[in-house]
């Protein structure tokens, strides 16, 4: 049978859990209005409209993936891949609005995608990682007050064409189906390297400077 103290443990977890989710799906959400932004306007005004989404998480104090990678402790790897689970979701709901726009965002999209698979997996990964170690920097900031670097580290990463996982998931969820369903291995293992190039590029500062095990 189970105990009173076990029934209010696993209310509050559950609790934790949907708040949690909750969470990173607004997150998925702003990453995904700042993504439609940046596909109607993929120039170096689209790179500075897409902080707006960023801006709307730090403001919200929302669960992004790569806002909390390069903060969580042993233990909290399941959250993580929550939040990142969430994340995507609130992507695919922007996703769906994006196909009701009649501006050619699909096609952005799949010429987003197709210059990332070109790219591998391999070196995919590597550019990952500066984008992972611009979030926790910008992020590090923001929780202290000052979110001017977010407006400078964002447009930063999309220029250099660094991969922001929760960014490209939008992106690839807006592709044509067709093309997503005839790439889709090649798109998931891209995307798996990604995920943990940014995961590498969070971490990167205290695994150096400070010696701390990420894992």
């Amino acid at each position: 049978m189970l105990t009173f103290a076990s029934t209010n443990r696993y209310r509050t977890q559950m609790k934790q859990f949907i708040s949690t989710l909750r969470s990173a799906v607004m997150a998925g959400v702003c990453v995904g209005l700042a993504g439609f932004g940046y596909l109607a306007e993929k120039s170096i005004i689209g790179a500075v409209v897409f902080s707006f989404g960023l801006l709307a998480v730090v403001a919200y104090r929302l669960k992004l993936y790569t806002g909390t990678a390069g903060f969580f402790r042993r233990g909290e790897f399941g959250q993580l891949m929550l939040i990142l689970l969430g994340n995507i979701a609130g992507c695919l709901l922007v996703a769906l609005l994006a196909r009701c726009s009649p501006m050619p965002l699909q096609q952005t999209a799949q010429t987003i995608l197709e210059g990332r698979l070109a790219n591998g997996p391999l070196f995919g990964g590597l550019l990952a990682v500066g984008c992972g170690f611009i979030m926790t920097t910008v992020v590090t900031f923001a929780r202290k007050g000052n979110v001017l670097p977010l407006l400078f580290g964002i447009p930063l990463f999309i220029n250099c064409g660094f991969p922001h996982c929760v960014a490209d998931a939008f992106y690839y969820l807006c592709v044509p189906v067709d093309f997503l369903h005839a790439n889709l291995l090649a798109v998931t293992v891209f995307y798996l390297s990604i995920v943990f190039g940014n995961f590498v590029g969070c971490n990167l500062y205290r695994a150096v400077m400070r010696g701390e095990a990420i894992l």
